[in-house]
């Protein structure tokens, strides 16, 4: 075999290495990424299911948490296959870590009300159909996902209140405890028994039978003004019976106190005139 076969031999050999290691790269590849997507299915389903099973943990956050382990898996897995191939990875990671940073001072309002719906799910201030007050607007909350909580007023007005908004002020729920205190101020005359009136007010309650018996009704003069006596009259409910209790009473009371002859003062204009 003369030099010039040799070289050909050789240039043959070495293409068809290069061909069986090419061949390796890509089997070796596919392997690592249909395995990464398998393992990847397979733990987004897991924590999914853990979610569904879990009570503090909604199912929305699930789907969140889900979907974040499942990409950070398959992101893992691509780098893996792109190493097969030669492809140098640590200037491939430094350029994505410089666009997420991009992406996330871009998006910082947005990504602050993702951050904020995910403590909101997971804390559970208040939740679908309760009455809330939250960033200085009162409804029934209708919707929480992880960027707003939309409300319903009482009005049917719609109101959509980012939750960096909801979550960094103060919140009121009216409606996650099963009982709540109805108070009222009823004003007499001066010149009223104020223990008839207490009376009164005392037994017009306590025909409600949606007023709870333990504990009682309570009455108390609270303040001596201009021109009346105020009392201060509360009472405890179901939360669900709150306003229908605070109207009736009104009513009720002011029916009462007229048929029992007690009067409520309203303001009066004295004109005095000066003869010259």
């Amino acid at each position: 075999m003369n030099a010039e076969d040799l070289m050909n031999a050789e240039t043959v050999s070495a293409l068809v290495q290069r061909a069986i290691d090419a061949g390796t790269s890509v089997i070796l590849a596919a392997l690592i990424f249909i395995v990464g997507m398998i393992v990847a299915g397979a733990v987004r389903r897991g924590v999914k299911s853990a979610a569904y099973k879990s009570e503090r943990i909604d199912d929305t956050l699930g789907n969140f948490f889900a979907s974040i382990a499942y990409y950070a898996i398959m992101a893992i897995v691509v780098i893996a296959v792109l190493e097969r191939f030669g492809v140098e990875t640590t200037s491939l990671v430094a350029a994505l870590g410089a666009a997420t940073l991009a992406i996330g001072l871009a998006l910082q309002g947005t990504l602050s009300n993702l951050a904020a719906g995910v403590m909101i799910i997971l804390f559970r201030p208040y939740s679908l159909g309760d009455f809330v007050e939250i960033a200085g607007q009162s409804g029934s909350v209708k919707d929480i996902n992880l960027f707003t909580t939309v409300l319903a007023t009482g009005d049917n007005k719609r109101i959509i209140v980012p939750n960096s908004n909801a979550w960094g002020d103060v919140i009121t729920n009216y409606s996650i405890n099963g009982t709540r205190r109805v108070d009222f101020t009823f004003s007499i005359d001066y010149e009223d028994d104020i223990g008839t009136a207490m009376g009164i007010i005392q037994d017009t309650l306590r025909a409600d039978a949606r007023v709870h018996k333990n504990p009682d009704v309570f009455t108390g003069v609270v303040a001596h003004g201009d021109s009346a006596v105020d009392i201060v009259t509360r009472v405890w409910c179901d939360a669900g019976d709150y306003w229908g209790i605070y109207f009736d009473a009104m009513k009720n009371v002011k029916e009462a106190f007229d048929a029992k002859g007690i009067s409520i003062p309203y303001p009066h204009q004295v004109n005095v005139e000066r003869q010259g």
